[in-house]
């Protein structure tokens, strides 16, 4: 009996050491691991930037990737129409007579299953956006919430509506789906690990990114500036690039971050750039007195942003970007193995 409870001692006592060796081994490989966690609120293009991360670092997509992302495109389609039709009955704008009751029709469709779609239904589709009514909605997109790449689906209808379609890399990189949760992406760059994170920026979601501060490199903070007229999806009323540098104050000032370098992402630059020649930036900052030039403008933004985030311990990076090319990534990658580098500096040559 006392061999026996001896050998269960040894085995048990064996295994104890094999799960300490193997739990110091995770420790001394996320010690040697690149963190970079990406914030932003809802919208402002961090799953694109997770997305030409995968194009740029790791195997691309997938044809089961695609296969997936085609059921996610065509019911974009469909709520960008559903969405358009509301705004004309809310924006008093009308439809051809002829146009009446498809509109009503296609509110009621259901998501889309599977990636099927019926025909008459993506028909229905395309006889409104053909609408001017729709059109005129979409010129006033500012006065309620519609997905920026609406325009670019809705022009492609015949294409994304063929049996044999599957979503090429553009289709994917313009597509929405709303971050709920954490998503993990690694990945490695000369041998070097790297870890990205992405947390999902709607408000119910925040709560979420503080088990996430442990061990980070370097903060990448998204914001789309082409937001600068808008207001939130969860709460109307408040200006959305407004809440994003609210946010981003909160965020860099917030303990775990005080000494972390960070990389600003002003994103969603082409269209801040045709917005600002239309409205002036005063509707979200009363002070600013650049009138309608882009220059002016983004060095205004930009200005902002780096007084909120300033302080001594830490260094401050921005680049202007368009999320869905991929060139722009890589020069932010470039921005990014700076600020690492010098975290590594600031360390001792340690993470």
């Amino acid at each position: 009996m006392g061999n026996k409870k001896t050998k269960q001692r040894k085995k048990k006592l064996e295994r104890d050491r094999e799960i300490n060796e193997e739990l110091e081994q995770e420790k001394e490989d996320m010690e040697q691991e690149i963190k970079l966690l990406v914030l932003g609120t809802g919208d402002s293009g961090k799953t694109t930037f997770i997305k030409q991360i995968q194009i740029l670092y790791k195997e691309g997509f997938t044809d089961n990737d695609r296969k997936l992302y085609r059921n996610v495109i065509r019911n974009n389609l469909l709520s960008h129409a559903k969405i358009l039709v509301n705004a004309c009955r809310n924006l008093d704008i009308p439809l051809e007579s002829s146009n009446e009751e498809i509109a009503e029709e296609i509110i009621n469709i259901p998501e889309v299953k599977n990636g099927k779609i019926e025909v008459e239904q993506y028909e229905m589709i395309q006889a409104l956006w053909s609408d001017s009514a729709l059109k005129h909605a979409y010129e006033r997109r500012s006065e309620f919430q519609l997905p920026d790449t609406a325009d670019y689906y809705l022009d492609e209808i015949e294409r994304i509506m063929d049996d044999e379609f599957t979503p090429n890399t553009r289709d994917i990189l313009n597509c929405r789906i709303a971050t709920s949760g954490v998503r993990l992406l690694n990945f490695n760059i000369d041998g070097i690990p790297w870890r990205v994170v992405d947390v999902g920026g709607q408000r119910s979601e925040r709560r979420k990114w503080i088990h996430q501060f442990d061990n980070v490199t370097t903060l990448i903070y998204v914001v789309a500036v082409s937001e600068y007229n808008q207001k939130l999806y969860e709460k109307d009323g408040i200006n959305r690039l407004d809440e994003s540098l609210v946010l981003f104050t909160k965020t860099v000032n917030n303990k775990f971050f005080k000494k972390k370098n960070c990389v600003i992402l002003f994103n969603k630059y082409d269209l801040f750039q045709e917005k600002i020649k239309i409205q002036d930036l005063k509707v979200c900052f009363p002070k600013y007195k650049g009138k309608k030039n882009v220059e002016k403008a983004s060095k205004y933004i930009k200005n902002v942003f780096y007084k909120a985030g300033k302080n001594r311990k830490r260094r401050l990076y921005h680049q202007f970007t368009v999320g869905t090319k991929t060139s722009d990534i890589e020069k932010v990658f470039e921005i990014v193995d700076k600020a690492v580098a010098n975290e590594i500096k600031k360390l001792g040559g340690k993470l």
